[in-house]
């Protein structure tokens, strides 16, 4: 019976490998064949639709005004708006109960563009590793063909062709001669059979695959860095200050809560605050807005120039081949966030110099005017830059838009 219940086990876990490898190689040969814009689509269809039905069947909040159930329509807009991450929405965000709010969450965190492209990497890992294995099952054929005729067409009948590891060797191998082929051959002491031939994979196409393997790690550690050192910070801030925390605890609005939705929010440039009236109720907490800059620039323009950096620094700390290879080569990596390091620098350059400007323009404009009444020079000087930001960026606000002077307007419409 023991035998019985071991085979059994067995059984059941090879049919679980041969059911794990099925699928696994049947999505990838979906992906490569698939054009790459319906597999976007696609996902960001299912996405929206996954999170339309949590919202649908989740209840809103007991306290909110709406008494009746929100409609599909409406939901679904926000699904999708959340999905994609363009921050429209025809219901107030107060409506929305604290379950609704991390569904939201997940799908801003989903539909992130550096989500998005980590998502790239382990594709074109993915295909990498499927080429290299097709790759080495050719080579291995085409070697073992031809050391095969080397062996029937040699005069040297006297010798027979040594097999290793059920391939057999060619006689150019025993008198220790190399042989040039593309698949990198190499020589190989056998303490029985003598030298034999080993094809192996092209040395490229490793590290090709261990660079896109060591990219896509160092994109998920810093996705994952990012939200929950902000999410950390930003609760920590709340809790500590009182004014934060009392709008807040007026709103009924867990502080977790509005801290990790607010941080995927902000670093996914979506522009969903838990709030009405978006960030103008911490117009006063400067720095909440200063722990929330960062993530609206890194999430979005500045994230090419941080990824090189880092990039940059991991080289130097690990001497690791693989961050060379990433650096060097760029355009055979096919990540597209991975930009030359002179544009990264300009890009940067670029980005400070338009913040520069806005600010400059935004508190010569609107220093005294209705917009900053109330605010101390420092409150007035964090807000502006805020704002600044936020134009070219996430679309959050702590100013009331429709009292900002029209110039202002048509520059932040300029900026974007």
């Amino acid at each position: 019976m023991r035998k019985f219940a071991c085979f059994g086990k067995k059984l059941q876990h090879l049919c679980n490998q041969s059911f794990h490898k099925y699928m696994s190689s049947t999505f990838q040969v979906l992906v490569r064949r698939v054009n790459s814009f319906c597999v976007q689509l696609g996902y960001f269809l299912s996405l929206s639709f996954l999170g339309f039905l949590a919202l649908k069947f989740s209840k809103p909040r007991a306290a909110s005004s709406v008494s009746l159930p929100l409609k599909d329509l409406d939901v679904f807009f926000t699904s999708v708006s959340a999905a994609t991450v363009s921050s429209m929405s025809t219901v107030e965000m107060e409506v929305f109960s604290n379950f609704q709010l991390i569904v939201m969450t997940i799908l801003m965190f989903g539909g992130g563009e550096v989500f998005i492209s980590m998502i790239g990497l382990y594709l074109t890992r993915s295909n990498l590793r499927s080429g290299s294995k097709t790759i080495e099952s050719k080579s291995l054929d085409s070697a073992r063909d031809d050391r095969v005729t080397q062996c029937a067409k040699s005069d040297w009948k006297s010798f027979s062709c040594p097999v290793v590891n059920d391939k057999p060797t060619s006689v150019r191998s025993l008198e220790l001669q190399s042989v040039p082929t593309e698949y990198n051959d190499k020589t190989v002491a056998d303490p029985e059979k003598g030298p034999v031939v080993v094809t192996d994979f092209p040395c490229d196409a490793h590290l090709k695959y261990n660079s896109v393997r060591c990219l896509g790690l160092v994109v998920l550690i810093f996705l994952l860095v990012a939200h929950v050192l902000g999410s950390s910070l930003v609760t920590a801030y709340i809790s500590t200050v009182p004014s934060a925390r009392e709008v807040l605890r007026n709103k009924g609005i867990s502080i977790q809560t509005f801290s990790v939705f607010t941080i995927v929010s902000t670093f996914a440039n979506c522009g969903f605050v838990p709030t009405n009236e978006n960030m103008m109720v911490f117009k006063n907490n400067s720095g909440i807005l200063l722990l929330l800059i960062p993530h609206i620039l890194f999430g979005n323009t500045l994230y090419p120039t941080c990824l090189r950096l880092i990039l940059q620094a991991l080289e130097k700390a690990t001497r690791r081949e693989e961050f060379t290879y990433i650096l060097r080569n760029w355009r055979e990596i096919g990540y597209t966030h991975l930009l030359p390091s002179m544009h990264s620098w300009f890009l940067g350059l670029t980005v400070l110099v338009f913040i520069v400007v806005q600010l400059v323009l935004f508190c010569s404009m609107e220093w005294r005017s209705d917009v900053m009444e109330g605010m101390s020079p420092y409150q007035k000087l964090v807000g502006a830059l805020f704002q600044t930001v936020n134009s070219r960026h996430t679309g959050e606000s702590v100013f009331d838009i429709s009292t900002i002077s029209p110039a202002i307007l048509v520059l932040f419409v300029i900026m974007m």
